[in-house]
């Protein structure tokens, strides 16, 4: 039995598909942009199909396109030629996955399309291949070798095609003028929707705020701090937010005045102009801020009043 180092051919096969990506760049031309334009304009869907590997590259690409502004869905080419045909209609464009470009179902679909007048993309590895020349437009996604080291296994083939898929969609992104907002609205659920959906309001804290006045003394405020396990007091005169104290300011407090802490008022030691949030802002926004001034609290103020206390750990949580 041979002796083997996993990581020489580990490195070895993310360098072939690094580079099979990056030979993808100088093949892009003309087609490309008349691909892009048709599915800009295109008023059905992109169905996506495929065989083998290149169907599950097919039903990636087809997911992508459908999050990110591009109504599609991927076909399954076996079934479509038993009846699923019928799924795509006049005013949508099938777009074919195949790195030879010979794969026979995708043939047999084409040749089934010819009197519907639906418009075809085929996607290969070869622009002299059966399918390249029978459909109406082609992309070219060859590659050198497979990073198999039998150079047999689909491996940077289907990394190209993938990423192919993921350039027309970001393509079409741009164009479409796809935002956050947008992106949002098709990832409700997950991490994803969380942050591009959740309100400030949604997160804040809002019961027993520990609130405390500028002339009290640190020993009663670090009772009422506890109370509200944020460690932090809002220091505030009537309606108005002066300031924010922490349990570090107390600690800073202490070892500076020693006997005297106890004599203390709170105006002296809190910091002034804290950090705040609208209760509509994003949990996106939320985020920003705590890395940017490298803060752990932000207070929510709504037309100038307290409402609530964003904490960074429950957030984070």
């Amino acid at each position: 039995m041979k002796s083997i180092n996993p990581k020489v051919y580990a490195e070895r096969c993310l360098r072939d598909e690094a580079q099979a990506l990056l030979d993808l760049i100088p093949q892009l031309d003309d087609s490309f942009d008349k691909v892009v334009e048709l599915m800009h304009r295109c008023s059905g869907h992109v169905v996506v199909t495929g065989v083998g590997k290149s169907g599950h590259v097919g039903a990636k690409i087809a997911a992508t396109l459908a999050s990110t502004g591009t109504p599609a869905f991927y076909l399954n080419a076996l079934d479509a030629l038993h009846g699923d045909l019928g799924m795509i209609q006049d005013d949508d464009i099938l777009l074919m996955i195949s790195n030879s470009g010979n794969t026979d179902e995708l043939l047999r679909i084409t040749a089934s399309l010819e009197g519907r007048h639906i418009p075809t993309i085929s996607m290969t590895g070869a622009s002299d291949s059966l399918l390249a020349q029978h459909s109406d437009y082609h992309i070219l996604c060859g590659i050198a070798r497979e990073a198999c080291p039998l150079n047999l296994a689909p491996t940077a083939s289907t990394t190209a095609a993938m990423a192919m898929g993921d350039a027309l969609a970001c393509a079409l992104m741009e164009i479409r003028n796809f935002k956050a907002k947008d992106f949002a609205q098709f990832h409700p659920g997950g991490t994803l929707g969380r942050k591009l959906l959740v309100k400030v309001k949604d997160v804040m804290y809002t019961d027993n705020l520990p609130i405390v006045p500028p002339s009290m003394r640190l020993s009663d405020a670090l009772m009422i701090m506890s109370s509200g396990k944020l460690g932090l007091g809002v220091v505030i005169d009537g309606d108005n937010i002066l300031g924010i104290i922490t349990d570090g300011d107390i600690r800073r407090a202490v070892e500076g005045a020693r006997e005297n802490f106890i004599n203390i008022s709170v105006s002296e030691v809190m910091t002034r102009t804290p950090k705040t949030i609208s209760p509509e802002a994003k949990l996106t926004t939320i985020q920003q801020m705590f890395r940017n001034h490298k803060i752990h609290s932000l207070l929510v103020v709504d037309h100038g009043k307290l409402v609530g206390i964003v904490d960074y750990f429950a957030i984070m949580n």
